[in-house]
């Protein structure tokens, strides 16, 4: 009989017997690989934690006892663990399904949501500084990965665990990698801590606890033979970093070997200082394709479980936006050298690669560091280079007082290009980039753009290579949408939309990717309710074409905006604070994402339909609007529903 299917919750995998647990190990991985085969996800990063996880949840009681996992995409095994098989599981990542992350909604085991890097040791203090406030007794587990210690954040909370508290576990998951593999000099260090036999220390309380538990001692003699063959074994020179900053370092140890796992589980529990075990893993352990291509299947679409190979899509398609961005980024580079590309660990979402593969000597990756990567660019910019740094539209947030007070204040040359602006359907609410405009709009400098197309990104590229000063470019996760693309980039006038279709009824202003579904929308309504509907693509989010607005505004009966943004503060807020300037009340009617946090789905088109996007509710919107303006100032022939309208 399987295992996996009468796990309930943790209480079930501590009943299991230790022959039991390499069954069950083997069982989640299969259930992962299948499940992510259907629905793509991280499968890389769930296979390399399955004995990690299982030796948590044999030795902790989760929701009592706290698991604070850094970015928890590595959480699927501890969702299986916790009674989350079944049809939601197999679900993961689509509509009605689990999410591909932790959320603190989704089960009581789940204390801490996340989707960013970084953020679990400062929650994980916080947690254990409350446990000491209040005097109860559970225990706080942050899981950290080695790429997590790239981010300043981490490094922040370091430095605040001994001064905080005195009971704090903190596993670090070392498989050597992010998404691509990690750089800097903390990726060297650990790799230190692996073959120094120096830090591969064991320490007297620990060694006594290995000789009172079976199996300890074939452990304690490897540590008196690392003692015997290391000079200045105790040198206070020698000690590890992590015992710099107040925690107890134990490690490095086989992140897959069970019965070690469980007694080092069992030790760190005892141990009345903070203590960090450093957990050597394999990241896609099980699943040879994902050990091939650790890069490809940390987050993958769907893929064929037996050779690894991606699920054919549709023949013909258009490139994506981050191909077409990278193309376009190395071309701009070859003929000016002071241009230089930036990408926080993400070369291949963002396109970087290609500057990585063609131009390595303009190409900076500078780890899950975004705040870094935004200063390290303000510092470039002093000394005539020309940075484009490439976040996704959900991270740059984190750089957001770098953007304000390192690049705009000091009227710095660098320009952003931010993927993932709007929808990335499967990951959820930590992913969309729906923010971007309402959180930019309001800095001073700041130049917003959105294109409609592939062509129009390479032509707005231009723009911000041109332009002296702080630009930036949101576009969609994705494919383009086909156009031919020009020979040659043409640079826009800053500040200048584009009329695609006269209308004097209404006349819809539309951003990014969103003006398409106002051109289709323009003629449904002509064609069906006999009214003039135009069509601008705005181009700019910020600066507006206020003259051509306000012209619109004098002679139309009503100005719709489409936007991928949130409406508070968006793209259609700055239309009415234009109006509202200028004193004119021409109706507007806005649309855009509402005032909440968007669940994951299938597809953009679902969760449009969801929250009020979809082609037929943007088209009710606007004739409802229409058809409630006072009839004086509409003629009598310009409203012509058809009944029920």
């Amino acid at each position: 009989m399987e295992l996996l299917p009468r796990i309930k919750g943790p209480d079930d995998v501590k009943a299991l017997s230790p022959e039991q647990l390499p069954i069950l190990a083997n069982e989640i991985r299969q259930e992962i690989i299948q499940v992510t085969s259907d629905n793509g996800g991280h499968i890389g990063p769930n296979l390399g934690v399955v004995e990690l996880s299982i030796a948590l949840h044999r030795h902790f009681s989760t929701p009592k006892d706290r698991f604070v996992f850094d970015v928890a995409h590595q959480g699927y095994v501890h969702k299986l663990l916790t009674g989350r098989y079944g049809d939601k599981f197999k679900k993961i990542r689509s509509t009605g399904g689990l999410s591909g992350f932790l959320t603190r909604d989704e089960s009581e085991h789940d204390c801490y949501g996340a989707g960013h890097a970084g953020t679990a040791l400062s929650a994980a203090l916080g947690m254990a500084t409350a446990r000491d406030l209040k005097g109860s007794d559970e225990h706080v587990v942050a899981v950290i990965g080695d790429a997590a210690l790239t981010c300043g954040i981490t490094m922040e909370a370091l430095n605040n665990i001994k001064a905080s508290t005195k009971r704090l576990i903190v596993i670090l998951n070392d498989n050597k990698w992010s998404i691509a593999p990690n750089v800097g000099a903390i990726p060297g260090y650990l790799n230190e801590l692996i073959t120094n036999p120096v830090y591969n220390r064991l320490h007297n309380d620990l060694e006594s606890f290995l000789e009172s538990v079976p199996g300890g001692n074939a452990i304690r003699k490897f540590g008196k033979k690392v003692k015997a063959e290391t000079k200045d074994f105790f040198s206070d020179q020698e000690s590890s970093l992590f015992e710099k900053y107040g925690l107890r370092y134990i490690g490095p140890i086989d992140g897959h070997d069970q019965e070690l796992l469980d007694q080092y589980m069992t030790f760190a529990k005892k141990c009345e200082e903070p203590v960090i075990l450093h957990v050597l893993t394999t990241k896609g352990k099980g699943f040879e394709a994902a050990l091939n291509n650790p890069e490809k299947f940390h987050g993958t679409s769907p893929f064929c479980p037996e050779t690894g190979q991606s699920k054919p899509s549709k023949p013909g398609k258009p490139p994506v936006y981050q191909d077409v961005f990278g193309r376009a980024l190395v071309d701009f580079a070859k003929k000016d050298k002071r241009i230089v590309g930036i990408t926080g660990a993400m070369p291949s979402g963002t396109g970087m690669k290609h500057l990585h593969d063609e131009l390595p000597g303009q190409y900076f990756d500078v780890g899950i560091a975004e705040e870094h990567a935004v200063l390290f660019a303000a510092g470039l910019a002093t000394s005539d280079i020309k940075p484009v740094v490439a976040i996704y539209s959900t991270f740059l947030q984190r750089a957001y007082d770098c953007i304000i007070h390192d690049v705009c204040l000091q009227d710095l040359d660098v320009m952003f290009c931010m993927d993932r602006a709007g929808l990335s359907p499967n990951d959820g609410p930590t992913h969309h980039g729906l923010f971007d405009i309402s959180y930019l709009r309001c800095v001073p400098r700041a130049i917003i753009m959105a294109p409609k197309d592939e062509d129009e990104l390479v032509d707005m590229m231009k723009t911000g290579i041109d332009h002296k000063g702080a630009t930036f470019i949101r576009y969609p996760r994705g494919n383009g949408v086909g156009v031919k693309m020009k020979d040659e980039p043409e640079a826009i006038e800053i500040g200048k939309a584009e009329l695609l279709r006269e209308g004097d009824d209404v006349m819809i202003w539309a951003l990014g990717p969103m003006v398409n579904d106002a051109l289709k929308l323009a003629s449904k309504i002509s064609a069906e309710q006999g009214l003039h509907v135009g069509v601008v693509n705005a181009r700019f989010a910020k600066p507006i074409d206020t003259e051509l607005l306000l012209e619109h505004a004098k002679s139309c009966r009503l100005i719709a905006t489409i936007e991928e943004n949130v409406l508070k503060g968006g793209f259609g807020s700055a239309v009415l604070e234009e109006l509202q300037d200028a004193g004119l009340d021409t109706p507007v009617v806005r649309i855009g994402w509402p005032d909440k946090f968007v669940t994951h789905g299938n597809t953009v088109e679902e969760l449009r339909g969801d929250n009020g996007m979809s082609p037929q509710q943007m088209e009710d919107d606007i004739l409802n609007r229409f058809r409630a303006i006072p009839q004086e100032s509409v003629t009598a022939d310009a409203i012509r529903f058809p009944s029920g309208k």
